[in-house]
């Protein structure tokens, strides 16, 4: 099942990069496999799937154990506890969720030098909710240019999770928002736009998402009856 879904979704990328004339395998697959098993990966992995997104520091670090074997790049797209950053630092590939100076000094700080920098996305709390973690659109440009002289980190763009719209044209505007915003900060080098889930996927590909993050139209329901 995790096989064919995941050809599905691959499927559905490619012909919205058609649709909206972006170039070919521009829009990379995070699946998001919070909640799931270390088996269930495995499967994605056998089938192709190489990037994973994971909420949760310890239940991920669970999985990175079993699955040591396997080349799999690492992303880490949660909310942040400064107490968890050493394990975010040292066992990740990329942290798409940063949106604090202190966080991301401390991730600089904690990255080994073995290691290569830490690949960052900022996120943006796009439609200004209480709920949601991320910087005002207003506050990106001073974050950006704190995080971007951090010796062991690599900023490589946005990431954000607007409000839910059913509409094709309302799921479009937030992105077309902040894609402009980056945009106007004239630094080439910020290429990663981490946005867009199962139910907007279209959209955020219309409006330039490199990396959509698709967990259950891969995996199936979550569960979350176990702790974190």
């Amino acid at each position: 099942m995790i096989s064919s879904q995941l050809n599905k979704i691959q499927a559905q990328i490619y012909l919205a990069e058609i649709t909206h004339n972006r170039v070919a395998h521009s829009v990379n697959l995070l699946a998001v496999s919070k909640t799931k098993t270390a088996s269930d990966i495995a499967c994605a992995y056998r089938a192709g799937q190489r990037h994973f997104g994971e909420n949760y520091v310890q239940e991920a670090l669970l999985k990175k154990d079993c699955l040591s074997a396997f080349d799999i790049t690492w992303h880490f797209i949660g909310p942040i506890q400064s107490n968890k950053t050493k394990m975010l630092a040292t066992k990740f590939d990329w942290v798409h969720s940063v949106d604090d100076v202190k966080i991301a000094q401390r991730l600089s700080a904690q990255r080994p030098d073995f290691l290569a920098p830490l690949n960052i996305c900022i996120q943006v709390n796009i439609s200004d909710e209480e709920s949601k973690s991320g910087v005002k659109l207003h506050e990106l440009p001073d974050l950006i240019a704190t995080v971007s002289t951090l010796p062991n980190l690599v900023l490589r763009g946005v990431m954000a999770i607007p409000a839910p719209q059913s509409n094709f044209h309302a799921q479009r505007e937030p992105y077309k928002k902040l894609v402009s915003a980056v945009n106007a900060l004239n630094m080439p080098e910020l290429t990663a736009f981490s946005f867009g889930m199962s139910d907007d996927l279209e959209a955020a590909i219309a409006e330039g998402s490199t990396w959509v993050r698709i967990g259950t139209a891969l995996f199936g329901s979550r569960n979350y009856t176990s702790s974190h």
